[in-house]
């Protein structure tokens, strides 16, 4: 999701079309060495995100796995309460689940990173009861300046396209998050006894 930034955060990404193509001086993504291996479920981030948080009952509870090079893929069933028109899933949902994907990648690079840019694309309808499959990789790197695509499919990986997106994600310190979310949640997490979960609610920001 997109975020505004907190007082003396610096100036985001520019807003002029091409802003999500990489300029010409970017380099290629570089995967962390320990980033989870190719295949390896990478589990939610946050047990309240409504992306992928497994305490959300009406939220996606998307999956997502670490694939080769700076690439994931992931999916979640479409269910009535992600209803827009009648029977259909609601355009901004897909949208969550093109930017819960994308934001994911980070966790192979190992940064911490929050939505600069998302451009979505809708295809096609995607019915109640649709198990969306998504495909999604990091690009380029430029400084703080992180680009991605992602593209889901109907059923599968061999299904219809409906929805793809390009995006630009910007690296950011822990402090935005703890500086700009609400003071219970940010207490709750930072004191969760379990390292692995209290880190990764501050990974990213899907």
């Amino acid at each position: 999701m997109s975020n505004v930034p907190s007082p003396g955060t610096p100036p985001g990404p520019p807003t002029a079309p091409g802003a999500l193509t990489p300029p010409a001086d970017a380099g290629p993504p570089v995967r962390h060495p320990d980033a989870p291996a190719p295949g390896e479920l990478l589990g939610a981030h946050y047990e309240h995100c409504f992306g992928c948080g497994e305490a959300q009952p009406h939220g996606l509870q998307l999956r997502a796995r670490a694939g080769e090079g700076v690439s994931i893929t992931a999916e979640f069933t479409v269910k009535p309460g992600h209803q827009g028109a009648p029977g259909l899933a609601h355009g901004g949902v897909l949208a969550t689940a093109l930017d819960e994907t994308l934001g994911s990648l980070n966790w192979l690079l190992r940064v911490v990173a929050v939505t600069g840019r998302l451009q979505t694309e809708f295809v096609r309808p995607v019915p109640v009861g649709t198990l969306l499959y998504l495909e999604a990789e990091t690009t380029a790197v430029q400084g703080r300046k992180i680009y991605c695509t992602a593209t889901g499919r109907i059923g599968g990986p061999g299904g219809p396209v409906a929805v793809r997106a390009d995006a630009l994600f910007i690296e950011v310190k822990v402090d935005h998050f703890i500086e700009n979310g609400r003071p219970e949640e940010i207490r709750a997490a930072m004191s969760d006894p379990d390292q692995i979960r209290r880190a990764r609610a501050f990974e990213v920001n899907p």
